[in-house]
């Protein structure tokens, strides 16, 4: 990447395109700006609201070793939503009042089809409008959900906002541990034929939904995305690199 600036015979959106950075909101273009607080938002309120969905199903974990994994879950994506949050503060938003302002608790019924579609007042991803049902539901969910997590901060580690960038990059190694609990988790549960069949219900519910947080395939914003250094793989690419993951693990648990 670039590390010498953009000058004065050099445009900004320019010095984007080619791989430059930028550390600082005094000098970001305002549609950038835009960009840059939607992609935060839209991370922050779904830590959020995944936190306060899985916080609901704690007591119903069928172990201790189980219920202290779904508590580190729900602390540290609450923490990871702090911290991006920490970074949108820069641009003006008020941490104060962003925690208790939208009803992150809430779910639509299980069988409302939104696709991708936001609803209500808040940005997450339309995933985390279902409800959970059960443990093993939130166990599925998870692990297909935090494979998701995993490729998207891959790409979110790379975006031109070095602040940002350092903060996804942080994160990433402890989103990843959230899926290998959801693994191990979901492992001792398919030991049973009782279990493995619930499992399989329960993933062919999430997984569709899952794939829908990706967006659409030939996205019109990633060409400006891609331009901003906010983005460098398209919808369609993630969703692949997501799949193919989901693949190797479900067959890993005999669950495709």
């Amino acid at each position: 990447m670039s590390e010498s600036g953009p000058t004065e015979s050099m445009p900004i959106e320019d010095y984007l395109a080619q791989g430059g950075v930028l550390s600082a909101p005094h000098n970001v273009p305002p549609r950038y700006r835009g960009e840059l607080l939607r992609l935060m938002a839209t991370f922050v309120d779904s830590e959020l609201a995944g936190s306060a969905g899985f916080a609901e199903v704690i007591n119903e974990a069928p172990g201790i070793k189980e219920r202290i994994a779904a508590a580190r879950i729900v602390l540290e994506k609450t923490d990871h939503a702090e911290r991006v949050l920490a970074v949108m503060g820069e641009f003006g938003a008020d941490q104060g009042r962003y925690a208790v302002h939208h009803p992150w608790a809430a779910r639509m019924g299980r069988d409302v089809e939104i696709g991708a579609t936001r609803q209500g007042s808040d940005m997450r991803l339309s995933v985390f409008h279902y409800p959970l049902q059960g443990w093993t539901d939130a166990v599925v969910m998870n692990v297909l959900m935090g494979l998701a997590v995993g490729v998207q901060l891959k790409e979110f580690s790379r975006i031109s906002y070095a602040p940002l960038a350092e903060v996804f990059h942080a994160i990433a190694p402890r989103e990843q541990r959230h899926a290998e609990l959801g693994v191990e988790g979901l492992a001792r549960i398919v030991a049973s034929e009782e279990g493995r069949l619930e499992a399989r219900k329960a993933v062919a519910f999430w997984q569709p939904r899952v794939a829908a947080s990706f967006g659409q395939a030939g996205s019109a914003r990633f060409e400006t995305l891609k331009r901003f250094g906010l983005r460098h793989q398209p919808n369609e690419a993630l969703l692949d690199a997501w799949m193919l993951a989901t693949g190797q693990q479900l067959a890993a648990l005999k669950l495709n």
